[in-house]
């Protein structure tokens, strides 16, 4: 713990163009939470290589990530945003949690078989030990707390179980994170397939909102958004399509399903969607035009994760550190 502050850890992958989903199913929460916890958020770089990436393109999207986190209201000041690549005890500690970890735990990995079957021509060994590395991000900053989604939580799983299994043969050295249960940010579907999470992988550009839309492309993309039979604006198990809209107006009007039940009774899907789209615009607008002025700060980005990838740095070492002398492995001369 550091401080008085329990310590939450969180990150995003450097790939693809982050979504409404990835903002009001996460980001938006993480803004205020620095009051409670301490907070480490991490551009996970590293994760995004199991799959091949364009070498200049890649380091682009993954300074436009850490730049995005400020634009969306995480203050770099008082929260430990950094790169995954930048701190070298996270590639370190997975190979030794590799050391304790069984390849049968890794093989019911659900993620590695989804993975698997969307890349088979690359079913590379890091896609098998990802869940590793990731319980690496988690136990090197002694997380209490961490934000996960039912896709994650067989990860944290897995995290838990490793850390218990080291501190059972060495002692009391790792955190046994939990799952962050707070604030539960609201689960975006995608436009085209309401059955669907909202995904910034996602083939379709029509399916997904992203961040960095302009306004037109926001209007035009719930206009095209899949609805359902009738139309009536009512909050319905068989209404996947409106209930997704109803879900995205609620999150950023702070409407009650109720409340837009009654604004839009007697009305039609169409009003309903080019609704949805304008209030879907007035919350991105102020993200997009901050991150427009933050692409213009080069320094001030740069110091901030120079300051923080220093902090991140130090709080892994001492982790580090630690597993290596329980290991008995030969301590560094300094």
């Amino acid at each position: 713990m550091l401080g008085e502050k329990k310590i939450l850890y969180s990150g995003m992958q450097a790939t693809g163009n982050l979504t409404l989903g990835n903002y009001l199913g996460a980001m938006k929460n993480w803004v205020s939470l620095n009051e409670e916890y301490e907070c480490f958020y991490g551009v996970m770089d590293l994760h995004s290589l199991t799959v091949r990436q364009t070498p200049a393109e890649f380091r682009k999207r993954a300074r436009s990530l850490y730049t995005l986190y400020v634009a969306a209201g995480l203050d770099p000041e008082k929260n430990c945003i950094y790169f995954q690549s930048h701190v070298p005890a996270h590639a370190e500690l997975a190979w030794l949690l590799n050391c304790f970890t069984y390849m049968g735990e890794l093989n019911r990995m659900t993620q590695f078989k989804d993975k698997s079957a969307k890349h088979a021509d690359n079913i590379n060994a890091g896609l098998f030990t990802y869940p590793v590395l990731m319980a690496a991000d988690i136990l090197l900053y002694q997380a209490d707390v961490v934000p996960v989604g039912v896709d994650q939580m067989q990860h944290l799983e897995i995290t838990r179980d490793i850390a218990e299994r080291f501190n059972h043969i060495y002692g009391d050295v790792f955190t046994i994170p939990e799952a962050y249960v707070g604030k539960v940010g609201a689960k975006v579907m995608s436009l085209q397939e309401p059955t669907k999470k909202m995904s910034k992988s996602d083939e379709n550009t029509n399916a997904s909102i992203y961040l960095l839309d302009d306004a037109d492309t926001i209007i035009r993309k719930f206009k095209r958004a899949v609805t359902d039979s009738g139309n009536e604006i009512l909050y319905a198990q068989d209404k996947p399509g409106i209930c997704n809209l109803m879900d995205i107006y609620t999150a950023t009007t702070g409407k009650s399903k109720e409340e837009i039940e009654k604004e839009f009774d007697g009305k039609g899907y169409g009003e309903f969607k080019l609704a949805v789209g304008e209030a879907v615009v007035s919350v991105l607008k102020p993200i997009q035009d901050r991150m427009k002025e933050l692409e213009q700060e080069k320094s001030y980005i740069d110091s901030m994760i120079k300051a923080n990838d220093e902090k991140a740095q130090y709080f892994a070492n001492k982790t580090l550190r630690k597993v290596q002398k329980k290991l008995g492995l030969t301590e560094r001369i300094r």
